[in-house]
């Protein structure tokens, strides 16, 4: 398939750059894939689509304030943002600088863009493919010097730095694991209040770990979608998580995931024709023809043209339907991206 033939018109005043200040006042737009159907509701209206026999698994994953300013001995400024934290003081990071610094040499971090040093370094330990390795300095954590020196990683197409209002607003109300640099953005529509609504109800809820990393961002540029590499991103899947899908299963429920994040991590899980619980990296290209093992519905946000989360709900809901029902969503205004409104999707065909 072309990667053309995921692309759509979106007017830029579209484009949503703050959130809302009440997270689940965003609207939702429900697409029926077998019949092309399009409903325009409100998110707390999502209550209406679910019954107590469903399961709704969440991502649970946290996202760190990944992104850090340094300058290099030569002066230069580079722009840092940690894609994985490995666990020994070190990171796999990309780096941004008019000159690419050299292995063993210092970054000094500042405490904002262009702003004044801190009492702290990270070295370059070597490369990783496209990524750097990064060493915090003796006597330093890395996830230290992140919580005390870092900005939270908003999406390039925000088109503005980070605020104080992000560290909250970027984040999971339900969130529990550091370590995504970019946010499962379909949990950001609930609140406390609305997850005990959910419980008040009956609905389930479950949870799966997979730490988003910059990669979701990465544009397809191959003009056959087929060629595309996908970004390795961790995940976890869980006994529990397992055995709560097969109860939902048995009692005729739908497993119902909040993101393209959670189908990622189930379809990944499920590979091998049946879930199984999974820890480690994946790298899977959903895209129109993929058979679908685990998820019966989806919660999620507006994507990028041409991306391959557009993609994944195209697999789902079917190409035509999705790019319908986006077109809907122009027309009446929705707010697109990371901090915009929601979908409520449902599968084109039954589940292999």
């Amino acid at each position: 398939m072309k990667r053309s033939d995921f692309s759509y018109d979106l007017p830029e005043r579209l484009i949503a750059r703050y959130p809302l200040p009440d997270r689940t006042a965003s609207r939702l737009l429900c697409l029926d894939g077998e019949t092309g159907a399009v409903r325009h509701r409100q998110f707390t209206d999502l209550l209406e689509e679910l019954t107590d026999r469903d399961l709704l698994v969440f991502n649970n994953t946290r996202v760190i304030p990944a992104r850090l300013w340094a300058r290099k001995a030569t002066g230069g400024s580079v722009e840092i943002l940690v894609e994985r934290v490995l666990g020994d003081g070190r990171c796999l990071a990309h780096l941004r600088a008019s000159k690419t610094p050299k292995a063993d040499s210092v970054l000094q971090l500042l405490r904002e863009r262009d702003g004044e040093p801190a009492a702290a370094q990270l070295r370059v330990v070597g490369r990783d493919d496209d990524l750097f390795i990064l060493e915090a300095g003796q006597g330093e954590t890395l996830m230290g010097l992140l919580q005390s020196l870092g900005h939270m990683p908003l999406p390039p197409y925000l088109q503005r730095d980070d605020e104080e209002l992000d560290r909250e607003r970027y984040q999971t109300v339900y969130g529990s694991r550091d370590g995504a640099v970019a946010a499962p953005t379909a949990g950001l529509h609930f609140s406390d209040e609305f997850m005990a609504r959910l419980q008040q109800k009956g609905v389930e809820t479950g949870f799966i770990t997979l730490h988003v990393g910059a990669g979701t961002f990465q544009p397809v540029r191959e003009d056959e979608i087929e060629d595309h590499k996908m970004h390795a991103e961790w995940l976890e899947v869980s006994d529990a998580l397992c055995a709560q899908v097969q109860a939902a299963r048995q009692r005729g429920g739908r497993v119902v995931a909040v993101g393209t994040t959670v189908v990622r991590a189930l379809e990944t899980a499920a590979r091998g024709g049946t879930l199984q619980p999974f820890t480690g990296d994946s790298e899977i290209f959903i895209y129109p023809g993929y058979s679908f093992r685990v998820i019966d519905a989806l919660v999620t946000n507006f994507h990028l043209p041409e991306s391959t989360l557009i993609m994944l709900v195209s697999a789902f809901a079917g190409r035509e339907a999705v790019l319908a029902a986006y077109a809907a969503a122009v027309q009446e205004e929705y707010r697109f991206f990371s901090y915009g409104d929601a979908m409520f999707v449902t599968a084109a065909g039954s589940r292999t």
